[in-house]
């Protein structure tokens, strides 16, 4: 019985669109270390570099490690030594990257019927950033990680989206099957990954992602607003 409902974050909880993110997140980045002797040009080569490393990850190394041995063999050794900069940033400067959400419905009545519900949720992003930047971000739509039972992020996860590994990680650390799980996000290549595994999956078509052009009139969409009202239709557990 489907009892588990994983969800993305960018372009499904967060209404934003992927590039204008990017955009302002590497600005305030750059900025930042910008002041510190960083050239902006060489530091948003390495992240782009770290990240690739994690959605390459195999499962032998968290995708922290795989991160800062990418990231910090090219920018230097002593570079790694400036983890907690990084994640004095995540909390402090990236916060003002929330000038670019826009308006929306309040995400905290869909999590809390959920939960209601007797619904298990799990904050399902692609694990590219840090647990403080991922906390900044559900703040933006006044949400929290305590909101969920799982999140994840890249210091406890050795897979990224689309790799279904992704997927099994979470299944086997919360001990469900996939029958048991609805996947929501808005990418058709990184959440529907998740159908791959037998897991049912809802697109949020607000920001979607289709660069394939998939054919998704088979699969249950819509609108954020289009959820809430199929979250409506979603039975009451031990009703």
């Amino acid at each position: 019985m489907l009892d588990t409902i994983l969800m993305d974050l960018d372009g499904t909880l967060l209404p934003m669109g992927q590039q204008e993110f990017v955009d302002n997140y590497f600005s305030r980045l750059c900025r930042r270390f910008a002041t510190n002797g960083v050239e902006p040009g060489a530091l948003t080569k390495a992240v782009w570099k770290g990240t690739a490393a994690m959605v390459k990850n195999d499962g032998a190394a968290l995708n922290r490690e795989r991160f800062w041995d990418t990231f910090a063999g090219l920018m230097g050794r002593a570079l790694r030594e400036r983890e907690p900069e990084f994640d004095d940033f995540y909390g402090r400067e990236f916060d003002q990257t929330r000038e670019i959400i826009r308006p929306h419905a309040p995400r905290r009545p869909v999590i809390d019927g959920l939960k209601a519900k007797g619904y298990r949720l799990v904050l399902a992003t692609n694990p590219l950033f840090p647990a403080v930047g991922v906390k900044t971000r559900l703040h933006w739509v006044g949400l929290a990680p305590e909101d969920f039972s799982l999140v994840t992020t890249y210091e406890n996860s050795r897979f990224c989206k689309p790799n279904p590994d992704y997927y099994r990680e979470i299944l086997s650390k919360i001990g469900k099957a996939p029958g048991d799980c609805l996947m929501v996000g808005n990418n058709t290549d990184e959440d529907l990954a998740a159908a791959s595994l037998g897991m049912a999956v809802y697109l949020i078509t607000d920001f979607l992602e289709n660069e394939k052009k998939v054919d998704i009139s088979g699969i249950p969409h819509g609108s954020f607003e289009d959820f809430c009202a199929f979250c409506g239709a979603l039975p009451v557990l031990g009703s």
